[in-house]
């Protein structure tokens, strides 16, 4: 019995290392865990207890089996313990004394492997730290079901203090994944429990188990198996089963003959997917596709833009004469001067030959400059209008755009559809767009639109009929070579209408809108220097506006001032709050103004003062002059410092030099522009002389002559600051009316600023 005992356990160490062999064995065979773990959607054609090799349609030529030497010393071991000959009673107590013996020595080892089973001597502060040690690694394992490695660690753990029930009870309840040392932990657990004849039924049973589940998973049901178990372990248990050697009948009613599943007959299992996976699959591959590729080509898209190597420049564009309203001359007012110049070329287009049988020879081109809305473009609308031949227009900024050479090809087509429809006039507006100076230092590509403009412009003959136009606000800033004779031969200077221009200007644009009779436009005309063309349509439109905002059926004068006042001073910002003590400084501040103004010889008159907010300006004082000025002497540049130091000079007198505030600081920038330009451009002082230095000049001065040119400036601002506060100073009682009316009439004329200083109430 002890022989036998001895032979037996032996015989259970051999099992327990052949099954970690094997175990290992199959964590280093990926392609048959991976066939055992298939998802539900993959459904084999043949299965069978045995060497069996599932082997996809397109490796069938490798033929490798899978049955290793692991598997057959397994098989050896089994029928070496096979007992089927000897009485039941015999084998009762031969099996019992082999239990108890190999129990003892197996128990033995695994105390020496895992620590005494001596009683510890630890305190309850280090069993309580193995506690919520242990709590740890169990909450690990229960995170990572699928790892051994963390399965392991907790049952050694579990073992070394003293706690194998909760071993078995985790390893049996096959919710884990386990490899070979989980087993041998969970053998030595049944070991410390005392289930030592229990091992070997258990460990049979529980590899039944398994392989159930892996069947189950194979056909489909939904259960996968957790353990880590060799197809070799299910052939040898069917064996001991005594299912080997039979002929086993598979999914489909095909019967297999024995010996087949072996290593000279393997099975081959063909994986089918379900249609619904296969078109989702597909489904999902095309989608994936067709993302990478639109990545990629647009990456390479911009990858070639950026290069130009693909870049063909713009759509060619159609040229065709312009087709907006006729414009007449008679539409174009204030500029007399600049419409005689012009009608030459409307009699050279209409009788070419009258001009040429004298030998005499028209300019080719004409270069209109002057400031923005005098009417440039409509004297090249009147030219066309007049003459009757189409009218080819075109901006300075349509010419070049991202892509090389777009501008020069463009100049080519317009001039060649100029040509086509000859007698025609060509208009290019804003031309210092593709006509400024030209600099090495430019790329070429830069260059290209100006020199073929130059060609093209070279390149006309008298009797071609093509007028070219250009109109600029800048044309120092025209290049040398395009505005000299033979390419722009005259030049037409269209200026800022005076006032009988703008008188005329304002009854043209009157013609449109219902104005009462009793307006007199030259009141308008006279208060609005230095307006344009535009501004004054601006004007009339802005009146028009009002009077229909206000239900009246015609326009009038007082509607004609507000918009007046609404261009010079800006809208008024009645939704403003200002505090009373912020409405009397300005009150007093522009009541400064406009004392200085009225009692300052070579003054501009007064034409209104407002302490209603108006754009950025809390106040505003307006003078106007009474004709049209050109030029001013030194006593009126010096009255314009003088009324522009009017009003901090009044804060300073009315609420002392501490409460000054920033509101002069305006009045200080163009006091001080006033004085610099008297002293270094106008040769107004008598210590610098009649020399111009210009700000480039400043810096090669030397130092003596700055602090001249310094203190003149400075002397100039100071000695009107005198004379402002010796003025409001000896007018001290009417700077007090004037700001009392200001703050209750909010806006005050030139008339009624008279009425206040003479005492007289205002009459509204």
């Amino acid at each position: 019995m002890t022989t036998g005992s001895a032979v037996f356990s032996k015989q259970l160490a051999i099992v327990t290392a052949e099954t970690s062999s094997i175990l290992q064995h199959i964590r280093s065979n990926n392609t048959l865990r991976q066939n055992f773990h298939r998802n539900e959607r993959y459904r084999p054609h043949f299965f069978s207890h045995g060497s069996i090799q599932v082997i996809p349609e397109s490796r069938k030529s490798f033929n490798r089996p899978y049955v290793t030497d692991a598997s057959r010393s397994l098989s050896r071991i089994l029928k070496a313990n096979d007992t089927t000959n000897l009485s039941p009673h015999v084998l009762r107590q031969r099996r019992q004394q082999q239990l108890q013996q190999h129990s003892s020595s197996f128990i033995q080892q695994r105390r020496t492997l895992f620590s005494s089973s001596s009683p510890s001597s630890w305190t309850r502060s280090f069993r309580f730290v193995n506690h919520r040690r242990l709590t740890k690694l169990e909450q690990d394992a229960n995170m990572f079901p699928e790892d051994p490695r963390r399965q392991a660690v907790l049952y050694k753990e579990w073992l070394r203090s003293k706690n194998p029930q909760a071993l078995v009870t985790r390893f049996e309840r096959g919710n884990f994944v386990h490899d070979e040392e989980c087993w041998q932990y969970y053998i030595a657990a049944l070991a410390q429990l005392g289930h030592t004849e229990a091992i070997l039924p258990r460990i049979m049973q529980k590899l039944e188990a398994t392989m159930e589940s892996t069947a189950n998973a194979v056909k489909g049901s939904g259960q996968q198996s957790r353990e880590i178990l060799p197809k070799q372990v299910l052939q040898q248990l069917a064996t001991s089963r005594g299912y080997a050697g039979k002929t086993l009948s598979v999914e489909g009613g095909v019967q297999l003959p024995p010996g087949a599943g072996n290593k000279g007959s393997p099975i081959y299992v063909i994986v089918e997917e379900a249609r619904k996976y296969m078109f989702w699959r597909a489904l999902r591959w095309v989608g994936i596709t067709l993302t990478y590729a639109l990545c990629i080509l647009t990456l390479l898209s911009l990858a070639l833009e950026n290069s130009g190597l693909l870049k063909t420049g713009s759509s060619q564009i159609e040229y065709e004469p312009s087709n907006q309203q006729v414009v007449r001359f008679e539409d174009v007012q204030g500029v007399d001067e600049a419409k005689q110049e012009l009608e030459e070329l409307v009699q050279f287009l209409r009788n070419p030959q009258k001009f040429t049988e004298l030998g005499g020879k028209l300019p080719k081109g004409v270069l209109l400059t002057g400031p923005p809305g005098t009417g440039k473009t409509m004297l090249a609308k009147a030219v066309a209008g007049e003459a009757g031949v189409p009218f080819f227009f075109m901006s300075g900024s349509e010419f070049d755009e991202m892509y090389v050479g777009v501008g020069a090809r463009r100049v080519r087509e317009l001039f060649a559809a100029a040509r086509s429809k000859a007698p025609s006039i060509v208009f290019i507006d804003e031309i210092d767009a593709i006509g400024s100076k030209r600099n090495p230092k430019d790329q070429s590509y830069m260059k290209q639109t100006l020199n073929q403009l130059l060609v093209d412009l070279d390149g006309f003959s008298q009797t071609e009929g093509v007028i070219f136009i250009a109109a600029t606000n800048f044309p120092e800033l025209l290049d040398k070579a395009l505005v000299r004779p033979g390419r722009f031969d005259r030049h037409v200077n269209v200026p800022l209408p005076d006032v009988r221009g703008r008188i005329e200007i304002l009854k043209h644009h009157m013609k449109s809108v219902q104005v009462d009779s009793a307006v007199d436009v030259s009141v308008i005309a006279r208060g609005t220097p230095g307006f344009s063309g535009a501004d004054l349509a601006n004007l009339v439109n802005q009146a028009a506006i009002k009077a229909t905002r206000e239900g009246c059926r015609e326009v009038n004068l007082h509607h004609l001032e507000f918009a007046k006042d609404k261009i010079l001073m800006g809208a008024e910002r009645r939704s403003a709050v200002i505090t009373d003590e912020s409405k009397k400084v300005t009150a007093y501040h522009e009541g400064g103004h406009a004392l200085v103004a009225y009692y300052t010889p070579g003054a501009m008159p007064l034409h209104k003062a407002t302490i209603m907010p108006r754009g950025s300006a809390l106040g505003v004082t307006i003078q106007l002059p009474e004709m049209d000025k050109d030029s001013f002497t030194k006593r009126e540049y010096i009255a314009q410092i003088d009324v522009c130091m009017g009003g901090r000079v009044a804060e300073e007198m009315i609420f002392g030099a501490d409460n000054v505030t920033s509101g002069a600081h305006s009045d200080i920038v163009k006091a001080t522009d006033v004085a610099k330009r008297m002293v270094r451009n106008y040769g107004m002082s008598d210590k610098v002389g009649p020399i111009s230095h210009d700000d480039e000049d400043m810096q090669l001065l030397s130092a003596p002559t700055k602090q001249a040119i310094e203190g003149e400036i400075k002397h100039l601002v100071e000695t009107s600051e005198a004379r402002a506060k010796e003025i409001l100073t000896t007018h001290r009682e009417e700077l007090d009316l004037l700001a009392k009316a200001l703050i209750e009439y909010e806006t005050l004329t030139y008339q009624e600023i008279v009425d206040v200083l003479s005492g007289k109430p205002v009459s509204r």
